[in-house]
C-alpha cells in the first residue's frame, strides 16, 4: 500500500466505522477493506483526548493531492451525509478512507481504483468535532 504515518481514531468514529465495514455493499467491498485494515492498525482513543490536529470523522479538512499537485478542502462524512454538506468526501469513498486519522503533517500513500495512488499531504484541520466538544457528531 505504500507508507502509512500512525493513525489515531476516536472510540466512537471506530465504532460506526466497523459497522459500515461490516454492511459494505460488494462495490465498496474494497474499501471497506482497506479501512478495516486502517481500524486495526489505529490507535483508538477517547473521543475527549483526540488531539486538535488530528482527521476525525465531520473533520473539515484541507489537503493536497501531491500526486496532481492540487490543494482541496473537504469534511470527511459517513455516506449518509454526503446530500447535506456541501464540501462532504465520504470515507468510503478510496480518498475519504485514506484521511481518517492522519495528523496536519503527515504524508500518506493511499491505493486508487485501477491501480492508481494517491500521496496526501494534510495541511490544516479546519473544523473538528472533537475541539469543539461534538462527540457525538
Amino acid at each position: 500500500m505504500g507508507y502509512r504515518p500512525p493513525i489515531m481514531i476516536n472510540r466512537l468514529d471506530a465504532e460506526r466505522l466497523q459497522r459500515l465495514i461490516d454492511d459494505a455493499s460488494d462495490k465498496d467491498l474494497d474499501v471497506a477493506e482497506l479501512l478495516e485494515a486502517e481500524l486495526t492498525r489505529g490507535e483508538v482513543v477517547d473521543p475527549a483526548d483526540v488531539p486538535d490536529d488530528i482527521v476525525s470523522m465531520n473533520s473539515q479538512i484541507q489537503f493536497t493531492d501531491l500526486e496532481r499537485n492540487r490543494q482541496i478542502t473537504r469534511t470527511l462524512v459517513y455516506p449518509h451525509a454526503l446530500g447535506s454538506v456541501e464540501d462532504a468526501i465520504s470515507v468510503m469513498a478510496p480518498i475519504g478512507a485514506g484521511l481518517i486519522g492522519l495528523r496536519v503533517g503527515d504524508i500518506a500513500d493511499w491505493p486508487l481504483p485501477n491501480n492508481g495512488k494517491a500521496r496526501l499531504r494534510i495541511d490544516a484541520v479546519l473544523w473538528q468535532p472533537e475541539r469543539e466538544r461534538q462527540y457525538h457528531r
